[in-house]
């Protein structure tokens, strides 16, 4: 058996950093400075089906506000 085999079992939250892009990190350790959890828990895939469902716009968001005063 090697390491592909074995369930991940670990929990992870969904952050976000200050230009609203997502991420997945795991429970057991500290999130890092310049992230927060936005509330969303669960398993490595449905923590990545939510960023899918919820991160429709990949543009940093200081891209998106620089494009939009254009």
């Amino acid at each position: 058996m090697n390491d592909q085999d074995e369930e991940d079992n670990t929990i992870y939250h969904v952050v976000v950093n200050h230009e609203e892009q997502y991420s997945i990190w795991p429970d057991y350790k500290d999130i890092p400075g310049g992230w927060k959890a936005v509330g969303k828990t669960g398993s490595k895939q449905e923590c990545l089906d939510y960023i899918q469902e919820v991160w429709t716009d990949m543009r940093p968001l200081s891209l998106r506000l620089a494009m939009a005063q254009s």
